[in-house]
């Protein structure tokens, strides 16, 4: 799933293969998808994005949006965003297609969910996931800074759990259940570890996890999970994830541990992350 690295990815990609292109034409709902959200009715779309200019790719939190003179094309996380050369073969399965004026385009498809808003800009202020992500500072900027964090720590139940703390309430809109795997693992932090037992050095070292782990993953093309605008696996290796819970810890030899949590898996070390502090 789309999460703040692979956003600020495939907006630098977007930006590098489209940025100037016109839009020659726009298909919305081609293929019907139960939890593919948009912005009104699919139909309205070729009139809100057909003969636009695509002016810039903006990341925010874990959202990619297109600015295209003054409509705006905003994706959420579960929306798979490629760009095909002049003459590539566009899939038949699909919920976004735009064409546009050197032959290329950019297809968009929808796995679990996903949000695909088109809307004049400035339309879409009472979008609650749309708002937040622009409103608060993002991990990798100098806003979110250790006081930030501190003061998202003091807003927060004492019997809240690491994973609830990181990853829901759109505390910090980008992080998500995949990133947060390996986040938790560097600062040793069990994801269900309740933050009212964590010590101060733990939830400093936890502050920079969230930044350098982070930032490492969007320097690094984003996951190995995910794929970016090319359909290419992004490059950090990640320690914590559906491809490598099988094996070994890479700091102890221990096993890794998956569980069910709060709505999805999560990955630990009982030795490296233990539950108790």
């Amino acid at each position: 799933m789309l999460e703040l690295p692979e956003a600020l990815v495939l907006a630098g990609q977007i930006n590098e293969r489209a940025r100037g292109r016109r839009v020659v034409r726009a298909e919305a709902g081609g293929t019907p998808h139960r939890f593919a959200f948009f912005q009104g009715e699919p139909a309205w779309y070729p009139r809100l994005l057909e003969g636009r200019r695509l002016e810039e790719a903006q990341a925010y939190g874990g959202r990619v949006e297109l600015r295209l003179e003054d409509s705006r094309l905003d994706l959420s996380d579960g929306v798979n965003l490629r760009w095909l050369a002049p003459g590539a073969r566009r899939p038949d399965r699909r919920q976004l297609l735009l064409e546009l004026d050197d032959g290329a385009a950019l297809v968009a498809s929808v796995q679990m969910y996903g949000a695909l808003l088109a809307f004049p800009a400035g339309a879409i202020d009472d979008n609650f996931y749309y708002r937040v992500a622009r409103e608060k500072p993002s991990p990798l900027s100098g806003d979110f800074d250790e006081s930030y964090f501190g003061g998202l720590w003091a807003q927060a139940r004492p019997g809240l759990s690491a994973k609830a703390f990181l990853a829901a309430e759109q505390r910090i809109p980008g992080l998500g259940n995949g990133c947060l795997q390996d986040v938790l693992f560097r600062a040793g932090v069990h994801p269900k570890r309740r933050l009212e037992t964590l010590r101060e050095t733990e939830r400093t070292r936890l502050f920079h996890s969230v930044k350098n782990t982070l930032r490492e993953m969007a320097d690094q093309g984003g996951r190995d999970t995910e794929k970016d605008l090319m359909g290419q696996s992004g490059g950090y290796q990640t320690y914590l994830s559906a491809k490598t819970w099988r094996g070994a810890c890479p700091f102890c030899g221990r096993a890794i541990i998956r569980q069910a949590y709060l709505g999805g898996n999560v990955y630990f070390c009982i030795r490296c992350q233990p539950l108790e502090g």
